[in-house]
């Protein structure tokens, strides 16, 4: 049966990975590993699913996943070029009593967390910098600079939590979830329904709801409706488009449902959310 379980190949003289991944390799589907991930998006756009989150990726960004958190970064056009530079490491490489020490209290609780997060912009800066270091580093000040940037996250109120305690075991996931979100990811701006989607997964569809549940932690509508909500949010900031013209393009065809799960979903109003966009890309 085919895993979603990502091996992390690691050279002889290194205790973790730093490498820089471009598109096809960048092109990596629904999946996990043990690892804890660091990841800084050089190029490209589109869709980040972490756990039972979904929102827009696009260059700058940059992510830390806790290990056996599933995630996907899925690029918006397939001719699009993705890369990015991701760091994968285990919590096991710094010995069972090192993180316990005083001085690393707040890494020691930072790494029992099981979050995603999204670093915000007042500290990208500083942790791109530290990242792109990281690739050609060796020996003693590669770990020094990998613990220097998780002091400096695990202290940092300059991060947003995406998903929280999203349990994910080590055993092989069914292959039939990368089918329902390649299929649902081709579908979402058009009608989608249950029968359609159950008979891709080749379900029954009280069967195709609980599996789909147990596997994202939530309801399908909910996953199309986040992935909507996600489309509706590119064209905001990325387009001068109405609106209005913004809420049919999403796969909406009622303004009073567009808004209402636009703001159910990002606590603001489309327009609201537009202005703090360029209130930020201002500074």
């Amino acid at each position: 049966m085919k895993t979603l379980i990502q091996k992390i190949y690691l050279e002889e003289h290194q205790s973790f990975a730093c490498r820089r991944y471009r598109t096809p390799n960048f092109e990596t589907n629904w999946h996990k590993h043990e690892e804890f991930e660091l990841i800084l998006i050089k190029e490209g756009h589109g869709t980040a699913m972490i756990g039972d989150y979904i929102g827009e990726f696009k260059a700058g960004d940059i992510y830390f996943i806790a290990g056996n958190l599933p995630h996907w970064f899925k690029k918006q056009y397939h001719k699009l070029i993705g890369c990015s530079v991701v760091i994968h490491f285990k919590k096991e490489i710094f010995g069972n009593g090192f993180l316990q020490l005083p001085e690393l209290k707040n890494v020691f609780h930072f790494l029992n967390k099981e979050d995603g997060i999204q670093i915000q912009p007042k500290l990208k800066k500083e942790m791109a910098a530290a990242i792109f270091e990281l690739e050609t580093l060796k020996g003693f000040q590669r770990i020094s600079l990998l613990l220097q940037c998780l002091q400096k996250i695990s202290t940092t109120i300059h991060y947003v939590t995406l998903t929280q305690n999203f349990a994910s075991s080590n055993d092989n996931i069914n292959p039939a979830i990368e089918k329902i979100i390649e299929f649902s990811f081709k579908r979402y701006l058009t009608p989608i329904t249950l029968k359609q989607v159950a008979d891709v997964a080749a379900m029954s569809i009280p069967t195709f709801c609980r599996f789909f549940k147990k596997n994202i932690k939530k309801t399908y509508f909910d996953f199309i409706q986040d992935l909507r909500i996600s489309h509706a949010c590119k064209l905001l900031t990325n387009s001068n488009k109405p609106i209005m013209e913004i809420c049919y393009e999403s796969g909406y065809n009622s303004w009073a449902h567009f808004s209402k799960q636009f703001k159910q979903v990002k606590q603001l109003t489309p327009t609201q959310y537009r202005k703090e966009f360029e209130e930020k890309d201002s500074f």
